[in-house]
């Protein structure tokens, strides 16, 4: 990794250097336009072609069936927190939601302007280190949709695998932090969203996966155009403007997943990075993990020193040798080493030698 250090921030994440090196060349000129894709107008041939191979990769890459929509939107994540329960939360009724984390109490809060809420599962008792069992999942009877977050940045917890909703409710899952490092089960997802800045692109494009049955539904209450699904899709994601920019470096990224081997092939390589970490944690007397064992993230790696003035040490220790960004969320403290897709093994075994060599020191 010439002139760059391991990048363990959480978002905005490290990228393919492929994708960085294509991407430096087309700023400037793509397809022997004379123009950088900066420049190109949202509605011209080169957009055409640039949005249209991102959903084609966007489909062949997560094997999604043909009743299935792609969206390119605006707004991050926290929109779909309000847009989503805006479009399918009728007034009175109720949607359940797993609340596993920071992000999941956001996405309650802002479901709770439309309708009731009901909290068919949590972790909150011992502070979000674990994710709920299916058999400390409740619902509620006649809920719109359930809602989850596949992946929890900040306390390092993941499912393994989605939640069973009851038979004819459908799965609205913020899958921001670890969309397309692992194969996704289609059974019961309606809506899957993510914003870009983890594992698809830079930050300011969101990708929502819609099916198409709840796109040809009537909205529950009068919307703001903007906030339709329906409108999206029927314009192809360009009812306004898009982030032509984030929309092209997703493109590239896609591509660089399949010609990596795809979604098993990347879910074994994202377990083998996570592993040399947790191996670490695991036989250490001066750090320890912070989530429990069966709910541990393959993407986001939460741990503490035995002192916060060992942490400070150890953060100032890892920059100096080139990695970066492993300060703990403010809200919890300690450390993270986020190992999105893009992130690289060997930034895995160095943060490794790190933490055996600070013990052997300290321990």
């Amino acid at each position: 990794m010439s002139e760059r250090v391991f990048n363990f921030s959480p978002g905005p994440a490290v990228l393919p250097e492929e994708v960085l090196e294509q991407a430096r060349q087309d700023i400037w000129n793509i397809g022997g336009t004379g123009i950088g894709i900066l420049e190109h107008s949202h509605r011209g041939k080169i957009f055409d072609e640039v949005i249209s191979e991102a959903e084609s990769d966007c489909r062949e890459l997560a094997h999604l069936p043909p009743d299935y929509r792609v969206l390119f939107l605006h707004g991050g994540a926290s929109t779909q927190f309000f847009m989503l329960p805006a479009g399918f939360l009728p007034e009175g009724g109720t949607a359940d939601y797993v609340n596993t984390g920071s992000w999941s109490k956001k996405a309650i809060k802002e479901a709770k302007l439309y309708g009731h809420v009901h909290i068919a599962g949590s972790s909150e008792d011992a502070n979000f280190t674990y994710i709920p069992t299916a058999e400390e999942i409740s619902y509620s009877e006649a809920a719109a949709y359930v809602h989850f977050t596949s992946n929890n940045t900040i306390f390092g917890t993941q499912f393994a695998s989605a939640p069973t909703p009851p038979e004819g409710v459908w799965l609205a899952c913020d899958a921001s932090s670890d969309i397309f490092s692992r194969p996704i089960d289609w059974t019961h997802h309606g809506l899957v969203y993510a914003g870009a800045q983890k594992n698809l692109g830079p930050a300011g494009v969101t990708l929502v996966i819609i099916r198409e049955d709840l796109l040809s539904r009537s909205t529950v209450r009068e919307l703001a155009t903007m906030l339709r699904y329906r409108q999206h899709a029927d314009n192809d994601s360009r009812y306004n403007t898009p982030n032509v920019f984030g929309v092209y470096i997703m493109g590239r990224t896609l591509k660089w997943m399949l010609a990596n081997g795809g979604l098993g092939t990347l879910r074994e390589r994202n377990a083998a990075k996570a592993k040399i970490i947790y191996d670490v944690l695991d036989s250490s007397s001066l750090f320890k993990g912070t989530a429990r064992a069966d709910s541990r993230s393959q993407m986001n790696l939460t741990f503490r020193a035995r002192s916060e003035e060992l942490e400070s040490m150890f953060i100032a220790e890892a920059e100096k040798q080139g990695l970066v960004g492993l300060k703990g969320h403010r809200s919890v403290g300690g450390m993270r080493a986020s190992l999105y897709n893009a992130f690289p093994v060997k930034g895995c075994e160095a943060l490794a030698q790190l933490m055996r060599d600070f013990e052997a020191r300290y321990g």
